[in-house]
């Protein structure tokens, strides 16, 4: 019987010329490799590693973002960030909203996402509440309306002449005539926090749908056979089954609350609200660079926010991991 010539030995023992030709890189290979490696690596190199080196490059300098010409400061602008109220305070308020809104959104988008899924009749098919479809319709709505639309439709909610919540709140005997909910140093930055958490509330809700539809239902159905209530089998079947989906939501909105910008500028215009209570670190970087003109002081302020990003997605991903989530987490 004849070998093929690809198995055909060699006086030496080893394979064949043509075999081992084929083993060599073939020209169609290397094109694939160029195009769909070489390519998407040099355009994440060129607008997503470049821009960062040159922010570092210009933070350490006192670059007035109009001149040609610049002084290298060395460290300076990061010790004098560091030193500034106004940062601080700016930093206080992300860490509050790195606390406060990933935590809640996530918590009311499982609740609601678990009520639409499988939490209609204990009796016959595992299913969600009834006109489960409405409620996904119009909890999803309020992602659908541009962040800037959402913070001006709130601002004039919240108005303390003729707004909508003042005017319910009066109506049911309420003492809260124009009460400033935006003007308060009390209620500013929670009166915020609940619009920014109304607005994402509905998109991480079908994201979770989305996961909870991927579980067998066979699984809800012997959870329930072995007498499991809807809290225990949120505990012990739901959420470890979707940690994945919780994770990206967790990241994702922690980089917006280290960001959230657009939410706050809309809601208070003339920036940082009452006693800066709702100033943002990305509000003071915009501030620094196009009021004053101090364009390495706002890059070394970028440089933080973006090392600030950095960090909290990589405790979101050890966390998750040490509790017992895949190898890394994905994306």
């Amino acid at each position: 019987m004849t070998l093929p010539p690809a198995t055909v030995s060699t006086r030496g023992g080893g394979l064949s010329t043509a075999a081992r030709g084929r083993r060599k890189p073939s020209l169609d290979r290397i094109s694939f490799m160029a195009v769909f490696l070489g390519i998407p690596l040099a355009i994440y190199l060129l607008f997503v590693i470049w821009p960062f080196l040159q922010a570092f490059f210009y933070s350490l300098t006192d670059w007035s973002g109009f001149s040609p010409s610049f002084n290298f400061v060395g460290l300076d602008n990061y010790a004098r960030i560091f030193t500034d109220d106004l940062f601080l305070k700016a930093l206080g308020n992300n860490i509050i909203l790195l606390i406060v809104v990933p935590l809640v959104t996530v918590v009311l988008s499982l609740i609601l996402a678990t009520l639409v899924t499988v939490g209609g009749s204990s009796k016959g098919q595992i299913k969600g509440l009834k006109n489960s479809s409405f409620y996904r319709v119009v909890s999803f709505f309020p992602y659908t309306i541009p962040a800037v639309a959402i913070g001006i439709m709130w601002g004039q909610i919240y108005d303390p002449s003729g707004g909508l919540l003042n005017g319910i709140l009066n109506g049911l005997g309420l003492n809260f005539k124009d009460y400033a909910w935006l003007g308060n140093a009390s209620t500013a930055m929670w009166c915020s926090i609940f619009v920014i958490i109304w607005g994402f509330v509905g998109f991480y809700m079908v994201l979770f749908i989305a996961g909870i539809k991927g579980i067998p239902s066979e699984i809800f159905e012997a959870a329930r056979i072995d007498g499991a209530g809807r809290l225990r089998t949120a505990l012990s079947i739901t959420i470890p089954m979707i940690r994945d989906n919780i994770q990206t939501a967790y990241v994702y909105l922690g980089i917006f609350a280290l960001d959230a910008f657009v939410y706050m500028a809309s809601l208070f215009p003339n920036a940082g609200g009452p006693e800066n209570t709702t100033l943002v670190m990305s509000q003071q970087l915009f501030f620094t660079a196009f009021q004053r003109g101090q364009f390495g002081m706002a890059t070394a302020m970028g440089v933080v926010l973006a090392v600030a990003t950095l960090i909290f997605s990589g405790l979101v991903f050890l966390v998750n991991k040490l509790t017992g989530g895949s190898d890394g987490g994905r994306l």
